[in-house]
């Protein structure tokens, strides 16, 4: 029996593959296309960038800091693969002014033609003890890791509507899928992008725009050599139990993904398993996405049963001990939702 469920189990993933072309959205063609990066002048946002470049898109490069902005266009601009490709820099804050960023969204895109593809990439972390961290600290995490990210999707997010086209990529962390000693502040600012990306995705996905939901480790970059400076000693300890990946291997994967239209986008094995395990309700853009969350509720509920005293009542009525084990009847049941998956994600 174990290796008729295994043998069941190949053919299933191997029809995943076979099956997931069909139902999955249409790949973003780069080549030409206009895509916008915040936080792009440094880390994971200029890396993205370059990824685009590479792939022959148009840049249009936003952060605050002018001179940081000069100094990655001329690193984007040694990847170009064509004459015709532009990286436009427009510095402003995204975090601010709602009318500003609307403003400059508005230039971008009479320049360099309607935004195909957003990245939000601008952020920034302080990790400390919850009494130990000012109000004001709260207060700006939020207003960048959040708010910075509101802004610029509004101001893109109607175009793309109407085109009936468009990516929209919000960057978040491992941070924003479980809460960790020392991040009350930066946690709770990158979990509530991921509420803003799944609400955002029900409602733009009848118009063929597909959001992406990045949550990458800690990353060699200069935010995170910054945060390390106030980071507690529990807080390191916990980040040390893992290795710091490279900005460009965290860049190709979320270009990757935001390309597919996948909503969940992860880094490594690692990051691959704690996205089953925090998955929920999030969005199905892809038939493995959807079977990610069927198993984990399936081991969720085999879990509780497995938990249940002998004797005890089953929600049905049913005596436990009356249950039949894992066998024929068990796996039928499997393949059945397996079935039931596979027709809804194909009507979706």
């Amino acid at each position: 029996m174990l290796l008729l469920a295994a043998a069941s189990l190949v053919a299933f993933v191997l029809l995943l593959y076979m099956v997931s072309p069909l139902i999955s959205p249409k790949p973003l063609a780069l080549s030409g296309a206009h895509v916008v990066v915040t936080g792009g002048s440094s880390g994971i946002g200029k890396c993205i960038a370059i990824e685009c470049y590479k792939q022959g898109a148009f840049i249009t490069l936003v952060a605050r800091n002018e001179d940081k902005l000069l100094q990655a266009k001329k690193e984007i601009e040694k990847h170009s693969i064509n004459d015709k490709q532009v990286v436009l820099c427009i510095s402003v804050d995204v975090s601010q002014d709602y009318g500003q960023v609307e403003n400059v969204m508005k230039q971008a895109q009479e320049k360099l033609g309607p935004v195909d593809m957003l990245v939000n990439c601008a952020g920034t972390s302080l990790a400390g003890k919850f009494e130990d961290l000012e109000v004001s600290t709260f207060e700006r995490l939020m207003s960048v890791n959040y708010l910075g990210s509101v802004y610029p999707s509004r101001a893109v997010i109607t175009t793309m509507k109407e085109r009936r086209v468009g990516r929209v990529v919000f960057v978040s962390s491992q941070a924003g899928q479980l809460g960790l000693f020392g991040y009350t502040a930066y946690s709770s600012s990158k979990f509530a992008i991921r509420g803003l990306a799944e609400a955002l995705q029900m409602e733009v996905k009848p118009y063929n725009v597909y959001v992406t939901v990045a949550y990458p480790p800690d990353t060699d970059t200069p935010g995170f050599a910054k945060e390390n400076q106030t980071k507690p000693l529990e807080t390191r300890l916990i980040s040390e139990t893992t290795s710091v990946c490279k900005p460009e291997q965290v860049a190709k994967q979320i270009v990757k993904d935001a390309v597919q239209g996948n909503f969940n986008s992860s880094i490594g094995s690692d990051g691959y398993m704690l996205s089953s395990l925090t998955c929920g309700m999030a969005p199905v853009t892809s038939i493995t996405e959807g079977l990610q969350q069927r198993l984990r509720f399936i081991q969720k509920r085999h879990k509780n049963q497995l938990h249940l005293e002998p004797g005890a009542v089953s929600a049905a009525g049913e005596p436990e001990g009356r249950r039949q084990p894992l066998g024929a009847r068990r796996l039928a049941v499997w393949w059945e939702r397996l079935r039931r998956l596979i027709r809804q994600c194909s009507a979706a």
